[in-house]
């Protein structure tokens, strides 16, 4: 019972330590507005088009690899300093120092193993490729294509920023 009223005071404490300085902040600052404060920002530079742009998802993939791999490592670390300090461990579950061992090797590769398994996954299916290779439709020659005259002035009017997307859709 005596951990679970620890806890609770922790978190009660904390979360009453947020709130009482997010409180004291909102009184104390000044409240100043003005335009430019209400602009959007973003790098310094003035916003041109719109916001609505398609996002590589590559970036967001290598990412989440990267954090997948990273927590990998991180696991790595408390694996093998209990591996190192093997003897008290093994005699606390009443197992030889080498059982001990053989069974945490087991595991560590078990977990590597399937860390791998994903890796060549992802190597198979291309997600590692920075350059995805795709097969393109094949495309009519200028002569055979037409061009309405709605889409003719929707491309005279387009501004040199547009995207694919823009231009293309219905």
């Amino acid at each position: 019972m005596l951990p679970l009223l620890s806890i609770t005071i922790f978190v009660v404490l904390g979360t009453a330590f947020v709130l009482a300085n997010l409180t004291l902040g909102s009184l104390l600052r000044p409240s100043k507005p003005s335009p430019e404060k209400s602009a959007a920002y973003e790098c310094g530079e003035p916003t041109m088009g719109s916001s609505w742009v398609q996002f590589d998802l590559r970036f967001y993939i290598i990412g989440l690899l990267f954090l997948v791999f990273d927590v990998e490592v991180a696991l790595f670390y408390p694996w093998a300093v209990v591996y190192g300090s093997a003897t008290a461990a093994a005699s606390k579950v009443g197992m030889t120092l080498f059982q001990y061992r053989q069974a945490a090797l087991v595991d560590m590769l078990l977990f590597f193993g399937l860390l791998l398994l994903g890796f060549a996954y992802l190597w198979r299916f291309g997600y590692l490729d920075w350059v995805q290779h795709h097969r393109a439709a094949p495309v009519k020659p200028a002569s055979a294509q037409a061009v309405s005259a709605s889409d003719a002035e929707e491309l005279s009017h387009a501004s040199p920023m547009a995207t694919v997307g823009e231009l293309t859709s219905p």
